[in-house]
């Protein structure tokens, strides 16, 4: 007869293994994946003719013929550039990246920078096999590229919808990290909708996935087996995966590719302003209940939200009904859209909230910044700014596409020097009042409110954008 104790044991033995047998059963088996999508997933490597070094120079450099691709390219960017051999022999420069293909006819996607201006792109299946590829066009915005390679009947992997990825979900990358083909990592998804610096079309899925250079331009797949991002970058310190990769949306990358296969180039919806973060401080100053939204800073002349009525100082909350949360939520909304569209803004104005209907543009190449040289009379202000002003020249306010403003002449010890100002910088409104004269600026100066958030609009170098201060007593 068993004792009461080995009872107590061997029930606890089998509660044990039974929770081990639930966490097994909850984690996710990506086997069956792996073997139905990596044939559709491709190694990429181009050939660029780039100047043969000086023989001198290479006679004391180490061979680095010998090297892997990756580290070849590390050493030789770090080699002095020379100019061209006068005899005009040529090298072939390598690189490597991934990408997967989308239709059993050879279409290729990628990133661009992947392939950005090679001479020669080869597309390695995974059975061994290379075809040379032709580019059939990229978006350096979105960093998507589209290629076409020769064949019929090719292996292809399955397209979901980013859009129905939820943070937390389980996600799988494929690629070739440092050249080794069809690596497999896989992670979490950590957030969506990311802006990132100097990208400004694309909210990017970050994950938590390992991603190294080589798997950029390859497939992030969700348990389904479904494309749901195109890995392009990580954010890193020490050149290597520390935790945050990115993804471009494969929404947002078929509607490029769609577009470089029908036309070759990308048409995106433009509105024509500058905008900027409403943090705390430009919340209260505008009177917003709390920080939401896209500050208007800058309206071009001429373009299509000028047109449609919108003015600096207004603050979009909101586009056909979709709430503008974040600034960086705007430009996606509106890049998505077809140049022609029709939108409905809602603003607020002064307090007041407005909804106005405006035509979109499509979005220009970008023009050249303009300087501005003050040389007026100068007009000092309150001492409470300490900045002497003058008013701006018809010629600069043309140039500017400015009715009014004024230009900081002089920065004297006090907030605007706290703040920031540089002589240059031309103001155009202050505690949201438009302004336009010396006078008129330092009327205003001189009765700001203190102890509250008072906003001020600068243009620098041609851009604008709001800041806000706040005056003691």
């Amino acid at each position: 007869m068993l004792s009461l104790k080995s009872s107590v044991s061997g029930l606890f033995a089998l509660l044990l293994l039974g929770q081990v047998a639930v966490a097994q059963a909850q984690l996710p088996e990506f086997t069956e994946l792996v073997e139905a999508a990596s044939p559709a997933v491709v190694n990429i490597s181009t050939r660029q003719n780039v100047p043969q070094r000086n023989a001198a120079i290479q006679g004391q450099m180490p061979d680095l013929e010998g090297l892997p691709p990756e580290f070849r390219q590390f050493f030789e960017r770090n080699l002095p550039q020379v100019p061209r051999n006068p005899n005009g022999r040529q090298r072939e420069a390598q690189s490597l990246g991934s990408g997967f293909i989308i239709s059993d006819d050879g279409y290729v996607l990628t990133n661009n920078h992947v392939v950005a201006d090679a001479d020669e792109i080869i597309v390695r299946l995974s059975d061994r096999s290379e075809l040379e590829a032709k580019l059939v066009g990229a978006d350096p915005r979105t960093d998507v590229a589209l290629l076409k390679v020769e064949g019929k009947g090719l292996p292809t992997v399955k397209l979901g919808k980013s859009d129905d990825l939820k943070v937390g979900a389980w996600v799988l990358a494929i690629g070739s990290p440092f050249g080794f083909d069809h690596s497999v990592t896989a992670g979490i998804v950590s957030a969506k909708g990311r802006s990132l610096p100097n990208e400004n079309y694309v909210p990017f899925i970050q994950t938590d996935v390992a991603i190294n250079p080589g798997n950029s331009g390859g497939p992030l797949f969700n348990l389904d087996g479904e494309v749901v991002g195109i890995n392009s970058q990580i954010f890193t310190r020490s050149g290597g995966f520390m935790g945050l990769s990115f993804a471009i949306p494969i929404d947002v990358a078929m509607a490029v590719a769609d577009q470089l296969k029908a036309e070759g180039k990308v048409s995106r919806g433009w509105l024509g302003v500058v905008i900027q973060e409403v943090n705390k401080d430009l919340a209260e100053s505008f009177g917003l209940e709390k920080p939401a939204g896209a500050l208007v800073a800058q309206v071009l002349e001429g373009g299509p939200a000028a047109k449609g009525g919108l003015q600096v100082g207004d603050v979009i909350l909101g586009m056909n009904d979709q709430p503008i949360i974040m600034s960086a939520d705007l430009p996606h909304l509106v890049g998505g859209l077809k140049p022609g569209s029709t939108i409905e803004l809602d603003v607020v104005r002064e307090g007041e909230r407005k909804r106005l209907s405006m035509s979109v543009g499509a979005l220009p190449e970008e023009g050249d910044e303009v300087a501005i040289n003050a040389e007026a009379g100068v007009e000092r202000s309150s001492n409470r700014l300490g900045v002497s002003v003058v008013e701006l020249t018809d010629e600069q306010k043309k140039a500017l596409d400015l009715r009014g403003g004024v230009v900081i002449k002089e920065v004297q010890n006090g907030p605007a020097a706290l703040i920031g100002l540089r002589p240059g910088d031309v103001i155009t409104h202050l505690n949201n009042q438009a302004i336009d004269s010396a006078k008129a600026f330092a009327q205003i100066a001189k009765a700001l409110p203190v102890n509250r958030s008072v906003s001020m609009r600068v243009l620098r170098q041609g851009r604008a954008s709001f800041i806000t201060f706040k005056l003691a007593e």
